[in-house]
């Protein structure tokens, strides 16, 4: 079956089985691989894209249930001329990465978190992102890059 979506501002129809889950569309027939698969079961936060102005975990939605749907990835956050989205900027000044598995998810739920809630404190931020797990950083950078990117829109 054939199911059409915009992806990152771009028209596509992505051609697959009735079975194929969001994540499997954006990764192996979109190539965008950014999202990343971590637990299957919508417990990590890594496959965290936007939908409709929402974040959900990719891994849990079939892809025709996102059918003329909006959805946006990591890899549509930054400029056309690669200037990273303030997010993405601020997780890397803040060092709010480490081996970066996580952070596709984190930095999508933390667009989503602070476009909803811009003067989110740091215990609203935590509350926030508590979908997405790191096993890496400790989650203390994570926070001073969401209230950074939130200070600079």
């Amino acid at each position: 079956m054939a199911v059409e979506l915009t992806v990152n501002g771009q028209r596509v129809a992505v051609e697959a089985s009735a079975s194929t889950l969001l994540v499997q569309a954006l990764r192996d027939h979109l190539k965008l691989t950014g999202t990343h698969v971590g637990c299957d079961t919508a417990q990590c936060g890594a496959c965290t894209v936007i939908v409709n102005g929402n974040a959900v975990k990719s891994c849990n939605l079939l892809l025709q249930q996102v059918a003329g749907a909006e959805v946006t990835t990591i890899e549509g956050l930054a400029s056309a001329d690669g200037t990273l989205h303030p997010m993405q900027a601020a997780f890397q000044d803040c060092h709010g990465l480490q081996c970066g598995f996580c952070t596709s998810g984190m930095v999508m739920s933390a667009v989503d978190l602070i476009q909803k809630n811009p003067k989110a404190t740091a215990a609203e931020i935590r509350e926030g992102l508590e979908g997405n797990l790191c096993r890496c950083t400790g989650y203390q950078n994570i926070v001073k890059a969401v209230q950074q990117a939130a200070a600079a829109q």
